[in-house]
């Protein structure tokens, strides 16, 4: 079995300059996953479930394991001298490390689909890596993570369920791994992921469906039909998880999607956190990922805690969700 750190190192070729500096990034990732992974584990016995009393930059009540998994990456990654600023879903502003000669900065979701860890639903974290475009030896700046989706250089997701799981592109396709609990290295179990051509599933919460735009509303319609007329009808599968429903549809086959309101046409998913490396990865593996207008990689970034509507999934299903928002292009329904 080949570990994560020897398939990094086979491949360090693919790295520009092939200094060593990404790899190292990658393998404090991976620590933080396995530390991540050991407080999961005990955190109904050591009291770490339940809120901290606080809320975060996105309004939301945060999580005493939110807070530890924060903590925990930002430390880690503020020793690496390679790494010269960190951003995370969890703070307002993005942090200096103390390496103003480091190349590349670091953005994290530390625990997505934490208001679930009280009933023992799968979370994950999810990481973007980009190089920097400031001087290096200088102090970081924001236009360092506003670069946008197609400047990413690495990006991955761990998910914490059953086993712990860490996907991962570098432009390459992608990669996964399991954690060996024993041995306490992540092994690759997955090489070369390709997601399935035909949806399987799909995953959305669709209590707010009367606030879509009319256009959305008769694709659902469209695909109910389409399930109702086949002999193999898609399922709906929603864990409201984000990696967990991710994992599970690149894997399988099935479409997610998180759509904006006519309340908030932003949508509630961060562009840079969540939107810009699901895409990545999904598009590396032969899927498709757009904001209902263009690709999400395509989308610019405004600011480190921007929004955006997210569908996500197998091309096909991707393509006919974007006929149906064109207002302008005629679709052909079941």
């Amino acid at each position: 079995m080949i570990t994560l750190e020897q398939f990094i190192a086979d491949r360090q070729q693919e790295f520009e300059g092939a200094t060593g500096a990404f790899s190292k990034i990658l393998r404090d990732i991976g620590l933080g996953a396995k530390l991540v992974s050991f407080y999961l584990r005990r955190a109904s016995l050591a009291g770490y479930l339940g809120e901290l009393g606080l809320t975060n930059v996105q309004g939301e009540s945060v999580q005493k394991l939110d807070d530890m998994a924060n903590r925990l990456f930002i430390n880690l990654l503020s020793q690496n001298p390679h790494v010269a600023a960190i951003a995370t879903e969890e703070e307002e502003h993005f942090i200096q490390t103390p390496s103003q000669g480091g190349k590349y900065v670091v953005l994290l979701d530390p625990l997505d689909g934490s208001s679930n860890i009280d009933v023992g639903v799968p979370v994950g974290t999810i990481f973007s890596v980009y190089k920097r475009v400031t001087a290096i030896g200088t102090p970081a700046a924001e236009k360092d993570f506003l670069q946008g989706g197609r400047h990413q250089v690495a990006a991955g997701y761990v998910l914490y369920g059953t086993s712990t799981l860490l996907f991962y592109t570098t432009g390459q396709g992608v990669h996964g791994f399991t954690l060996e609990p024993a041995a306490g290295e992540f092994l690759l179990t997955y090489p070369l992921v390709q997601m399935p051509a035909k949806s399987s599933y799909y995953s959305f919460n669709d209590n707010q469906l009367h606030e879509w735009a009319p256009e959305l509303q008769r694709y659902v319609a469209d695909l109910h039909a389409r399930n109702r007329a086949s002999d193999k009808p898609q399922s709906l599968r929603y864990v409201g998880s984000l990696v967990a429903d991710f994992h599970r549809n690149l894997l399988k086959g099935g479409l997610f999607m998180y759509p904006g309101t006519i309340k908030k046409p932003e949508g509630k998913l961060r562009l840079l956190y969540e939107g810009y490396p699901m895409a990545w990865l999904v598009e590396q593996a032969g899927g498709k990922a757009t904001d209902g207008i263009q690709p999400i990689l395509d989308v610019p970034a405004k600011k480190i805690h921007q929004r955006t509507p997210l569908f996500i999934g197998p091309t096909e299903e991707i393509d006919r969700i974007t006929t149906f928002l064109r207002q302008d292009v005629p679709v052909e329904t079941t």
